[in-house]
């Protein structure tokens, strides 16, 4: 199959918009949020924590089976695109529902808003990104993916710094913005990209969806990951650990900002929005030298630097040398993040390309369901309720910790790296 695919950089910059979308959403989720949950509510951090896994455990439970679903879909409108079509609407209605149910200041309201948001966005995140190695071959892949994620840090970005002016004039502000922005950028890759349409077989019609024969796809793949060649569970295990460190910094860095550093959770946010630039510029370059050099040596120099900055970053309290540490660190997870999909699906065949894409999102939504709990615990434990800031320090060295740990585990990874 990849022998017949020619790698567009404009196709791939028009499928980034899905990307971009998505992460705007998250962005905005994860910045807000939290501090929504801790003030209206009055919640402790471990609860918010909890109530943040949300997502994540749709997502652990969903996306490897939609992902080896839309392998296995076929309509006239191709096989990933119907997912977007239904879970992109959905999702930005919610979403820009979460800070009104957060004025009724009525917990349920706002928990049954949030938790049909994240079904809506499981059902078409596994298949909008499984469009990239659908269209583009494994050589390409991860200049591709660096491409992707240069959208995805565009769409964050967004959020970051233009979501501040909109959010301290009215909280409801950004997330209409970036509802109706996330609606427009995905169904912009439904009409352009249409290259995950199945042609008719000449025997007759090619199979129809099948539940069933997902589900057995799915087993198939964890299979491969329990039973296979140890590269493939090294480095997914490397991808859980590493998504534990970063979905915690992701979670209550804004709360770190505004009860430790002392400033508004937009301002911390925009320090996320300086994480957000330098991800974006490195973004491109990443993928270029994880395809010239090597994508696990490549994993390895962000892995480190970005263990190095959050130690760095706790003898800092200011606004100014924590923005500059957080865009170096922005790059280090560049050099990680948009060679670690590619590592995964240049691990499995063609046909199996949604179904690893899956896997990938299986293993890192599984870190988001344990970070922000355990994080948030910790956070409670070393402020003591939030009695003593100072505490708030253990955040980045939680953080550090795992991202050594990651490390270690990339050293065991063999496989993964592109070929003709």
């Amino acid at each position: 199959m990849d022998k017949k695919l020619e790698f567009s950089k404009g196709k791939t910059f028009l499928l980034g918009f899905g990307f971009l979308g998505v992460s705007m959403i998250w962005a905005m989720y994860n910045a807000y949020l939290p501090v929504f949950l801790r003030e209206t509510f009055q919640l402790p951090f471990s609860v918010v924590g909890a109530i943040m896994t949300i997502d994540n455990v749709f997502a652990i439970l969903l996306l490897p089976f939609l992902g080896a679903l839309s392998d296995s879909t076929n309509t006239r409108i191709g096989k990933r695109r119907p997912y977007i079509l239904i879970g992109a609407p959905l999702a930005m209605i919610f979403f820009i529902l979460i800070p009104f149910a957060n004025k009724t200041q009525v917990l349920g309201l706002m928990m049954l808003t949030v938790i049909f948001m994240n079904l809506a966005m499981a059902i078409y995140r596994t298949p909008v990104i499984a469009l990239m190695p659908d269209i583009t071959p494994s050589k390409y892949r991860s200049h591709a993916n660096g491409i992707i994620n240069f959208m995805g840090g565009a769409g964050a970005l967004l959020v970051y710094f233009g979501g501040k002016p909109l959010y301290d004039k009215n909280i409801s502000y950004p997330f209409i913005a970036a509802g109706i922005f996330m609606f427009i950028a995905c169904m912009l890759v439904v009409v352009f990209i249409k290259d995950d349409s199945y042609t008719q077989s000449a025997t007759g019609p090619a199979e129809s969806i099948s539940l069933k024969k997902s589900f057995y796809e799915l087993m198939d793949n964890l299979k491969d990951v329990v039973r296979g060649e140890k590269s493939l569970l090294a480095v997914l295990c490397a991808i859980f650990f590493w998504f534990v460190g970063f979905n915690a910094i992701e979670t209550f860095f804004t709360s770190y900002a505004k009860f430790y550093m002392g400033m508004k959770e937009s301002t911390g946010a925009m320090i996320l929005g300086f994480y957000s630039l330098f991800f974006i510029i490195a973004a491109i370059p990443a993928g270029l030298i994880g395809t010239k050099y090597s994508r696990n040596k490549t994993i390895r120099i962000g892995l480190f630097f970005l263990l190095f900055l959050m130690i760095v970053a706790t003898f800092f309290k200011t606004f100014l040398p924590v923005a500059i540490l957080f865009s170096f660190a922005g790059c280090a997870w560049a050099f990680i993040n948009v060679n670690s999909l590619p590592m995964v699906v240049d691990m499995t065949t063609a046909e199996k390309l949604g179904g690893y894409t899956g896997l990938y999102y299986f293993f890192s939504q599984a870190a988001n369901i344990v970070a922000p709990p355990l994080s948030g615990l910790m956070i409670d434990i070393s402020t003591a309720g939030g009695q003593r800031p100072e505490g708030y320090l253990a955040l980045l060295f939680f953080s550090a910790f795992f991202f050594l740990v990651s490390f270690i585990i990339m050293l065991f990874v063999k496989r993964g790296e592109a070929h003709e």
